[in-house]
C-alpha cells in the first residue's frame, strides 16, 4: 500500500476529530509521559553515574580515560541494540496493538536496571563484572527501542488532530522528565554522600529506585486503552487481507519519510547525548567546573528542554511544520554557540547560559510531530520506530565516545562544533520542508 494511497486509508478524522483535549485525553498523555518518563530515567541513570562505574567496573590498573572511553562504550551498546529491539515490537504493535508493546517494554526496562544495582564488581568477579553490565544495557536497549516510537504513535492516535504537536510535545517532555529525575538523583546522591561511601554501596541506589519505578510504571499502564485508530484499522483488516510485513511496507513505500526521520533523529540524539548527558561529565574535565555546580545547571538545562518540547510541540499544531523547524532549530545554533563560549570567557553565566541551551535543544520535541504525520496508520509504529531507532543506534551509540575521544585530543570546544552543525542540518530540513513537506504527509492523519 502506498502512503498517498487514500482508498486504503484509515481516515482519522471521524476517530479524532479536531477539539479541544478532554478527561481521556489528559489520563491518557499523563500516563504516557509519567511511563516514558521512569522508564527513560532507569535507561539514562547509566551516564551520571559513569566515572564511578568505571571505576568499579574496569581493572585499576587501565589508564582512566581508557576506562571511561570503555564505559560510555557500555552505554552505547544500549543504543546499538535498539534497532533489534524496536523492529520487533513495532512489528507486533503494528500486528496486534499498540498498547501490548508499550506495556512490555516497561518490564524489559525495569529487571535489567534493579539487576545492576545488584552486580558485583570486577574486584570481586573480575572480567565478568563488566560483561554482565554489558548484558545488562542491551537488555534495556532492546526496550527502549520500542518504548520512545511506541508512545508518540500511542498519544498521536489518542489525541484529536489539532493536538498531535503538544501530544507529542508533552510526551517528549514526559521522556526529558526522566532525564530529570536522575540529573536530580545525582546531585542528591553526591551531595548526602561522601565519595568513599558512593564507591562502597551508594552507588547501587539510583539502579534500584529505577527498577521499583519501572514496575510502577508498568501497573500504571494497565489503566491505558488502546488507540481508537488502530482498532478501526483491525476492524477493517477483518474485511481486507493484506500479509504484507509493516517493515516491508514502509521500505518499499516510505523511503522518503524514512531518510527526513533519520536525519531528523540525528540532530535530536546530538541535542539530547551531548547537551543534557555528556556535558554534566564534560564540564568538571575540561573546563574546571565542581560537579556540584555542573549538576545544578544540568538541571535548570533540563527544565529549559521540559518547557520547551511542550511549546514547540504546539507550535507544529498552529504554524507550519517547516517553519517551526526552521526558526527552533536556529535558536538552538545561537542558544549552543552562547553556552559554549560563556564557558570560556563567562563561567560564572553556568546557570543562565545553560538554561538556554536547554530551551533550543526543545525544538527536538517537534521531530516527534513529523515522524507520526508522515507514515500511515497500517505501519507508524514500524515506521516511526526503524527510523529512529536506526538513527539513534548509530548515532547515539557512537556519539559518546567519539565526543570523550576528540575533547580529550584535540579540542574541548569539540562538542560544540558537533551540536551546532547537526542542528545547522535541521534548519536546513525545516527550510526544505516549508515547500515540500506536502509531499511526505500520510493521507490517513488529515
Amino acid at each position: 500500500m502506498s502512503p498517498f494511497d487514500t482508498s486504503s486509508a484509515i481516515s482519522s478524522q471521524s476517530i479524532t476529530p479536531n477539539r479541544t483535549l478532554n478527561s481521556q485525553d489528559y489520563k491518557t498523555l499523563a500516563l504516557s509521559a509519567l511511563g516514558g518518563a521512569l522508564e527513560f530515567y532507569d535507561f539514562i541513570i547509566f551516564v551520571f553515574f559513569s566515572n564511578i562505574i568505571s571505576n568499579l567496573f574496569f581493572s585499576a590498573d587501565m589508564p582512566a580515560w581508557l576506562s571511561q572511553v570503555q564505559t560510555f562504550g557500555i552505554f552505547a551498546a544500549g543504543y546499538l541494540i535498539r534497532p533489534f529491539g524496536g523492529i520487533v515490537m513495532a512489528h507486533f504493535g503494528d500486528l496486534f496493538g499498540r498498547k501490548k508493546m508499550f506495556t512490555l517494554s516497561i518490564l524489559l526496562m525495569a529487571l535489567p536496571t534493579l539487576l545492576i544495582g545488584c552486580l558485583p564488581t570486577y574486584q570481586q568477579i573480575g572480567i565478568f563484572a563488566p560483561l554482565l553490565l554489558l548484558l545488562m544495557r542491551l537488555c534495556q536497549g532492546l526496550a527502549v527501542g520500542g518504548e520512545v516510537p511506541g508512545a508518540w504513535t500511542f498519544v498521536a492516535e489518542h489525541v484529536p488532530n489539532n493536538r498531535v504537536g503538544l501530544a507529542c510535545g508533552i510526551l517528549t517532555s514526559g521522556l526529558s522528565l526522566g532525564i530529570l529525575l536522575g540529573s536530580l538523583v545525582s546531585t542528591a546522591m553526591n551531595r548526602y554522600f561522601s565519595p568513599d561511601q558512593m564507591d562502597d554501596w551508594a552507588w547501587r541506589i539510583p539502579f534500584i529506585i529505577g527498577g521499583i519505578f519501572g514496575f510502577i510504571a508498568m501497573y500504571l499502564r494497565r489503566w491505558l486503552k488502546e488507540t481508537p485508530i488502530f482498532i478501526a484499522m483491525q476492524k477493517r483488516k477483518q474485511q481486507e487481507s493484506s500479509g504484507k510485513i509493516p517493515l516491508v511496507t514502509v521500505l518499499s513505500d516510505c523511503l522518503p519519510q524514512m531518510i527526513l526521520s533519520i536525519l531528523f533523529t540525528w540532530v535530536l540524539s546530538a541535542g539530547i547525548m551531548v547537551i543534557m548527558l555528556m556535558t554534566p561529565i564534560l564540564l568538571p574535565k575540561q573546563f574546571g567546573f565542581t560537579a556540584l555546580d555542573t549538576l545544578q545547571g544540568n538541571i535548570l538545562a533540563i527544565i529549559g528542554l521540559i518547557i520547551s518540547c511542550t511549546f514547540y510541540g504546539r507550535m507544529m499544531d498552529k504554524f507550519a511544520m517547516g517553519k517551526v523547524i526552521f526558526v527552533g532549530s536556529i535558536v538552538a545554533m545561537v542558544t549552543i554557540t552562547l553556552f559554549y563560549l560563556s564557558l570560556i570567557s563567562h563561567p560564572h553565566l553556568l546557570f543562565v547560559t545553560y538554561p538556554l541551551a536547554g530551551f533550543g535543544v526543545g525544538i527536538v520535541g517537534s521531530f516527534a510531530y513529523f515522524m507520526v504525520k508522515v507514515f500511515p496508520v497500517e505501519v507508524r509504529y514500524s515506521g516511526v520506530s526503524f527510523s529512529f531507532n536506526i538513527a539513534y543506534a548509530i548515532a547515539g551509540g557512537l556519539t559518546p565516545v567519539l565526543i570523550s575521544i576528540f575533547s580529550e585530543f584535540f579540542s574541548k570546544m569539540a562538542p560544540a562544533f558537533y551540536v551546532i552543525a547537526l542542528f545547522g542540518l535541521g534548519a536546513v530540513i525545516g527550510l526544505f520542508l516549508i515547500f515540500h513537506v506536502k509531499r511526505y504527509l500520510a493521507k490517513d492523519i488529515g
